[in-house]
């Protein structure tokens, strides 16, 4: 018997994202509720018989009706068995879609914070979850944990990371784990895909988020999908399933414009991605016009932010030795950039807005 199944945690349905403008936020909000679509019809196609869902699939706890009855709908679509172990984010209360809501057939929701456990016998196997019933989950929900060893595949399914420290979100000791006889331990909680890793004879894994909702959550987004053999012996793949990418792309615009530098530095495929442009290097003393500049590239983006973090020439602070206004302008500030710090940024914009008034520029 060999059992394939996929493991995603993280969705965030619901989600603000507050740093879009309110048309793109709407549409990221309506692209969130039409992943679960997405998932089924790849479970589907790739006759995936199992699907760990490791919690925070809803951004809050009282998520939108609109957005559980669609979650609902996708899942039940899935020709596959279906586990949800709710996290810190969408935990088991009062007005939870995991209470309030008809779940398909094929979907078992994990409601209480102590492990329970669902036997499939026709894969020999047990699945054994738990749910956090608060935003904060400060006890190790496999504290104590064994699986019996009676034959049969075992595998967890919780929200929570591992630390050698207490934690508010199911910190989890790396000798609980290893204790815990498990197959395979499925996580959710960090965002960040982690290679998955082995304590005892169990291997876990993070996924990390499946879409990403800011700059801090970079490059490709996914799932984990594996198999488990008869013996327990479980491997693992990612699979990239995000339909946009947030990236941070640096641009060194030194001896050329900064629309040729930018172009020159990026790939094909941006149309439908997030990116943040910091633009260093060198520039002459009107710096770079970051508004023509965003104009220009909008249409390269689904969302564009750029940054200049570029500096002065030196051969215009060379100037700071004419016997002048502008070499006592020049003098004042270089001392003030000598003195490092985080006020090197400011100085620059203050010598580029000074020199441009000595000359009766308009630097917009």
């Amino acid at each position: 018997m060999m059992l394939t199944f996929l493991h995603a945690a993280d969705f965030h349905m619901d989600s603000a994202f507050g740093a879009l403008s309110a048309r793109q936020a709407a549409g990221r909000r309506r692209e969130s509720r039409e992943l679960g679509f997405r998932l089924s019809n790849y479970v589907n196609q790739h006759k995936i018989g199992l699907v760990l869902l490791a919690g925070d699939l809803f951004d809050s706890g009282s998520a939108f009706r609109e957005t559980g009855e669609q979650l609902a709908e996708a899942l039940g679509q899935m020709e596959a068995k279906v586990f949800i172990a709710p996290g810190n984010h969408d935990w088991v209360g009062p007005g939870s879609p995991w209470l309030t809501m008809n779940w398909p057939e094929n979907v078992h929701v994990f409601r209480e914070r102590t492990l329970s456990a669902v036997d499939l016998p026709e894969w020999n196997l047990t699945i054994h979850g738990a749910a956090f019933t608060g935003p904060e989950q400060t006890e190790s929900l496999l504290a104590g944990f064994t699986a019996p060893e009676d034959g049969r595949i075992h595998i967890g399914l919780l929200h929570g990371g591992i630390s050698p420290v207490k934690g508010r979100y199911n910190s989890l000791g790396r000798e609980e784990v290893a204790a815990s006889g498990l197959d395979y331990l499925a996580l959710g909680h960090i965002h960040r895909r982690m290679e998955p890793l082995r304590l005892g004879k169990t291997l876990c894994a993070w996924p990390g988020c499946i879409e990403g909702r800011g700059f801090d959550e970079l490059g490709e987004k996914g799932f984990y999908q594996g198999t488990v053999d008869e013996r327990g012996a479980v491997s693992l793949r990612f699979v990239p399933f995000a339909q946009r990418r947030y990236e941070i792309l640096e641009v060194d615009v030194t001896g050329c414009s900064p629309r040729a530098a930018v172009e020159a530095a990026l790939d094909g495929d941006t149309a439908r991605h997030l990116y943040r442009i910091l633009l260093t290097g060198e520039t002459g003393e009107s710096g770079v016009d970051l508004q023509v500049l965003r104009e220009d590239l909008a249409d390269r983006f689904y969302a564009l932010e750029i940054r200049d973090h570029t500096h002065m020439a030196e051969n215009i602070w060379a100037r700071a030795e004419e016997d002048s206004l502008r070499g006592l302008f020049l003098r004042a500030l270089r001392e003030r950039l000598a003195e490092g710090g985080a006020e090197g940024e400011i100085v620059t914009q203050a010598a580029r807005f000074g020199l441009a008034a000595l000359d009766h520029r308009d630097l917009g």
